[in-house]
């Protein structure tokens, strides 16, 4: 493989003829490295203004706001079965290119997954893996800078470079340590979700559950579930953010007051002025009556109001958790969230996830022995350790 440092900055590819053929090159090669670039300040839908890859043998940036660029040979590359797509902290891009092309890259591989997996902390970052892997530095003075502008510079260019020929040598690096610690299947379980389409489709019914608000009373919680799934189509069919639409405190003080009229609704300090006489206004009303109508009985709670297990058992998992993550290095997060111990030490039923798979051999099995009393949690030279309660 050529150092990255060797391989020539290439011009942008803007033509459909010129990426076929890119990509035609790229499908030689057993892995090939990529990226993106996007903006999503103004819009739902990221909008894609560079697209990144890099085999051993050339760098290819692909301008997607190109005019008349037929994007069908990059999407096909993302599925050539023979040809493993690397990215680093993939879920954007994969989106992007689910949005744009209903393609899922396939074969696999998120670098920052397969780092958690090694050992090298929680969500490390690429600049990271490219200085401790690499010995790359990235300058990262172009990271916000306007994508959607041209012509782009040729620092942005170098910048978008860096993202993905460096990440060649840091995959190489990755997939030695994961061979020689048998954890390839690991990284396949974590690539699943990844790979599934689902994990890129919003659905307005569940929008409900990323605000953030304490809404304790089940008819209000019923009103602000049809208020975000309102407010999400909105956004969706506008392609705007959400907050354009409406502010997640306007979207709470309405399910609390729940407005009878458009003069109710003008009262409401987080609704904007006038906003009570558009046509979205008479929608709010509309949508506060379907939540006034659903059965209280069937609201289900916010995650975080749900009932736990007990606290002590919790701190007890959490400090099981920490121990195997060190012992195995591997990160504690990608074991299990806080979320997954609260669950577990509430209701450990068989199906729970955690007790799954990889984590289930060396987390779950162990923390269903600590729930059930057969072991103990001790100190062994300044370490924590499980041992066999006696009995």
């Amino acid at each position: 493989m050529a150092h990255p440092s060797a391989l020539p900055l290439p011009p942008l590819t803007t033509t459909s003829a010129d990426l076929a053929a890119a990509c035609e090159r790229l499908a030689q090669h057993a892995f090939v490295t990529v990226d993106t670039e996007f903006l999503r300040e103004t819009t739902y839908y990221p909008k894609l203004c560079l697209i990144q890859m890099a085999s051993a043998d050339e760098i290819v940036l692909v301008d997607p706001l190109a005019s008349n660029l037929d994007l069908a040979p990059f999407f096909a590359l993302m599925v050539n079965p023979e040809v493993t797509k690397v990215f680093h902290a993939a879920r954007q891009d994969i989106e992007i290119i689910w949005n744009l092309g209903r393609v899922i890259p396939a074969p696999l591989f998120d670098s920052q997954i397969a780092a958690m997996v090694c050992g090298y902390g929680e969500q490390v970052s690429y600049e990271s893996l490219a200085a401790g892997l690499a010995q790359a530095k990235i300058d990262k003075s172009s990271r916000f800078t306007d994508w959607s502008r041209r012509p782009l510079t040729d620092a942005q260019l170098t910048y978008a470079a860096a993202d993905v020929t460096h990440l060649r040598v840091v995959y190489e690096k990755l997939m030695q340590r994961i061979d020689k610690n048998n954890r390839l299947g690991w990284v396949a379980d974590e690539m699943g979700v990844l790979a599934n389409p689902r994990t890129y489709e919003v659905d307005p019914a569940d929008a409900w559950m990323r605000i953030k608000a304490r809404i304790r009373k089940p008819a209000e919680r019923a009103v602000l579930m049809e208020l975000a799934a309102w407010r999400e189509r909105e956004a969706q069919n506008r392609d705007v953010p959400r907050g354009r639409i409406l502010k997640d405190d306007g979207l709470v003080e309405i399910a609390v007051a729940q407005p009878k009229s458009v003069e109710d609704l003008a009262r409401l300090r987080a609704v904007p002025n006038g906003f009570e006489r558009s046509r979205a206004g008479q929608d709010i009303l509309e949508a506060v009556a379907r939540g006034k109508a659903r059965d209280p009985d069937t609201i289900p709670a916010f995650e975080q109001e749900r009932p736990g297990g007990n606290g002590a058992l919790v701190q007890l998992l959490k400090v099981l958790l920490q121990s195997v993550s060190e012992r195995n290095q591997v990160a504690a997060r990608l074991i299990a969230s806080s979320e997954d111990i609260d669950r577990l030490a509430a209701n450990p039923a068989p199906d729970q996830p955690i007790l799954q798979g990889w984590r289930g051999e060396i987390y779950g099995q162990l923390a269903m022995q600590l729930i059930r009393g057969e072991v103990l949690i001790g100190l062994e030279k300044g370490r924590v350790v499980t041992v066999p309660r006696a009995p």
